[in-house]
């Protein structure tokens, strides 16, 4: 009989240790992972479980104020980051477009319906800290901590005149409703993890001294263009996408973003032009936090991952 048989390659005791040695570095990521995505999840959870009743106690009770002694109505319209479900309490403003169509009001300028609602609020208005004019809007801060900016707005068409930035006249027809479609579009696309994602890079550039932060609108403009074409086969993770939104936003922020709502030439202007000194210093700030997220990644550092995301008061 022929003698058949095959060829055995043994295993040597290194063999082993290395495999054992793989299998506990893919079980460590594994966890590491694991844990900074349920410590972004708490961080949201946190911010969505804010009390929003109370805003609405507050811009009900305007409501009222305001259409006391005018003839036909003010709608309050939720408008920025409270319409886009961005919004995040304490690094977000509560904007609300205050609509003045069929009312005596409408044939004011907008600096006269500013001054008129100040006045009416400081009449009436309960458990108020503060109430204050500026270029764009009324804001109002209660003392529960809540903030408030109304906006005067004039409805044409599906569109809305605001006051302008210069001046005491009413802008172009600006259609935030548009771009609020598109981030919503973009949102579905990536399996609903856009506006969680923005809401935590809104957090953490919060952080920042006040001059090296982008606005919320800002972030919202860069998350679309971002994560318009986020690759199919990328894993849909908060953690993955935070980096992935951050190290995208590092080269995107040099380059002024056209503002589609029809309210200024750019979602940016205050920037300048392409890789102006002020974008290349933002593009800088960007870099630094991308680069704390991978050092943190190679090192497997959850307490560096805690830094990053920082207190949900902001310390």
């Amino acid at each position: 009989m022929g003698g058949g048989g095959g060829v055995f390659h043994s295993r040597t005791p290194d063999d082993y240790k290395r495999e054992i040695r793989e299998i506990r570095e893919k079980s460590q990521d594994e966890a590491f992972e694991t844990a900074v995505n349920e410590m972004i999840n708490d961080k949201l959870g946190e911010y969505n479980a804010r009390d929003t009743e109370s805003h609405r106690e507050h811009l009900n009770e305007i409501k009222q104020i305001l259409e006391a002694d005018k003839d036909g109505t003010v709608d309050l319209k939720f408008a920025g980051s409270v319409s886009k479900h961005t919004y995040v309490d304490g690094m977000s403003d509560v904007d609300v477009l205050v609509l003045v169509n069929n009312s005596e009001l409408t044939d004011k300028s907008p600096n006269e319906i500013k001054n008129y609602i100040k006045s009416k609020l400081q009449q009436k208005l309960a458990n108020v800290e503060e109430i204050r004019t500026g270029s764009l809007s009324v804001t109002i801060r209660f003392s529960d901590g809540t903030e408030i900016q109304l906006l005067p707005a004039l409805q044409k068409g599906d569109g809305y005149r605001i006051p302008a930035e210069k001046g005491d006249n009413w802008s172009n027809v600006t259609r935030p409703d548009k771009f609020a479609s598109k981030l919503t579009e973009v949102n579905q696309s990536c399996g609903q993890k856009v506006v969680p994602v923005v809401k935590i890079a809104k957090s953490i550039i919060a952080q920042l001294p006040e001059d090296q932060q982008l606005s919320g609108y800002h972030v919202e403009s860069l998350a679309i263009k971002i994560f318009r074409n986020y690759p199919d086969d990328a894993p849909k993770t908060p953690k993955a996408m935070l980096k992935y939104f951050f190290a995208q936003a590092k080269e995107e922020v040099k380059i002024p973003i056209k503002d589609n709502t029809g309210q200024s030439l750019h979602v940016d202007d205050d920037l300048g032009q392409e890789n102006s000194p002020q974008r290349l210093r933002m593009s800088y700030t960007l870099y630094r936090i991308s680069n704390r997220m991978k050092n943190a990644d190679s090192s497997a550092n959850s307490e560096e991952w805690q830094k990053i995301l920082g207190d949900i008061n902001g310390q």
